[in-house]
């Protein structure tokens, strides 16, 4: 055999010994991106499960806030503003009341003292 046919034959034979491992590697890798795939579907799910599960908890939340929360907020709050008002109207009303008790007790305190002369 000359070397022409030596490299030729040697040649044919890595040809052959890379498209077996090139074909190996093909299927390797189409076994891979169908495991990647399944893999991403099942994680797809997942999310989307958690996804419903928050949208499902945020609209309970909604609904608590919106039939049980505000409702009570509001009577807080009208409680709060009658009370307000009604000390609002008084409030002027409060600084007479003060210098009426004012007079009152000096009155009373020299009345005292005239009934302790007097007996």
């Amino acid at each position: 055999m000359t070397n022409n046919e030596l490299l030729l034959a040697m040649s044919s034979m890595l040809d052959e010994k890379l498209k077996s491992e090139m074909q190996l590697m093909c299927e390797e890798m189409q076994s891979m991106g169908q495991e990647l795939r399944t893999e991403m579907r099942s994680m797809k799910e997942e999310l989307q499960s958690e996804i419903q599960s928050v949208r499902d908890e945020t609209r309970r939340n909604s609904l608590i806030l919106e039939n049980d929360v505000l409702p009570r907020l509001q009577n807080i709050e009208s409680c709060y503003t009658d009370t307000y008002s009604r000390y609002r109207r008084y409030g002027d009303k409060m600084d007479a009341v003060f210098a009426d008790v004012e007079l009152l007790k000096k009155v009373v305190q020299e009345h005292s003292e005239k009934l302790q002369n007097i007996s």
